[in-house]
C-alpha cells in the first residue's frame, strides 16, 4: 500500500489500471492540452498563441477535477472548437509508455482480471482505442463518466465496485495521480502504486507517501 510495502502477487486477484500517464505516455495530452488548443483557439479568435493560453487558464482551473475537466462536450461547446475532431488529426501521436504492453501481456499468462478505469471521456477512450488498441488487453474497461464522478471523488468507488465486482483488499490499483490514489485508498484498496514517469519527456514527479515506479513495467 504506502512505501516499504513490496507486492505480493498470490495476494492480488484483480488489477486495475489507469490509462493516460500510467500505460498510454501523457506527452500526448500535456501537447494537446497546452500547445495544440491554444493554437487552435488563437487561429480561430485572430490572436496570438500567449494570450490564447492566457485566456484558457482559468478556465481549465476552474474546472480541474471535475467531471467537466474530462468532459469533450462541455470544452467543445465552451471553446466552440471541434475537441473529438481535433483529437482525431492527432492519433498518430497516442502510444503506450515503455513496457506497458508487456506488463498487460504478462497478467494475463498470470490469471489475473485486467481492468481499465479512466477519466477520459467515452469518445476519448474510443479515438485512443483505435490508435492503440488497449480494449485486447483488457477483460473490461471503463470511463469514469458512466459513473457521474471522477475517480479523485469518493463517491465513484461505491458505484464502480457494483458495476465491476471487486475485493479492495485483493486488488492492485495503478495511477499516476494522487488524488485519485487518496481516494482509493479511502474505499480500502489495499494496493496501491504511483507512476513517477507518466510524461517520457517530463520530469519524475513526487508520488508523496505512495509507493511508486517509473512505469508499470516496474512492477513485475
Amino acid at each position: 500500500m504506502f512505501k516499504g510495502k513490496a507486492l505480493d502477487w498470490s495476494a492480488i486477484d484483480t488489477v486495475l489500471l489507469d490509462m493516460d500517464g500510467t500505460l498510454l505516455d501523457q506527452r500526448f495530452d500535456n501537447w494537446f492540452w497546452r500547445e495544440l488548443i491554444p493554437e487552435r483557439y488563437a487561429r480561430a479568435r485572430g490572436i496570438s498563441q500567449p494570450e490564447a493560453a492566457a485566456l484558457l487558464a482559468p478556465k481549465f482551473r476552474a474546472v480541474m477535477g471535475t467531471m467537466r475537466w474530462y468532459c469533450i462536450e462541455y470544452w467543445s461547446e465552451e471553446l466552440k472548437l471541434d475537441i473529438a475532431g481535433i483529437k482525431r488529426t492527432a492519433l498518430d501521436q497516442v502510444g503506450f509508455l515503455p513496457g506497458a504492453q508487456e506488463f498487460l501481456s504478462k497478467l494475463e499468462l498470470r490469471g489475473k482480471r485486467r481492468v481499465l478505469v479512466t477519466n477520459a471521456h467515452p469518445v476519448t477512450l474510443a479515438i485512443k482505442n483505435e490508435q492503440v488498441r488497449l480494449s485486447a488487453y483488457f477483460d473490461a474497461c471503463y470511463s469514469t463518466h458512466s459513473f457521474h464522478a471522477p475517480k479523485e471523488d469518493a463517491a465513484f468507488w461505491p458505484r464502480f465496485n457494483a458495476m465491476e465486482p471487486f475485493v479492495p483488499q485483493r486488488t492492485l490499483f495503478v495511477d499516476d495521480s494522487i488524488p485519485v490514489l487518496d481516494a482509493a485508498h479511502g474505499f480500502g484498496i489495499a494496493w496501491l502504486r504511483a507512476v513517477r514517469l507518466p510524461d517520457s519527456a517530463g520530469p519524475a514527479q513526487d508520488t508523496g507517501h505512495y509507493a511508486a515506479v517509473d512505469g508499470v513495467a516496474d512492477l513485475m
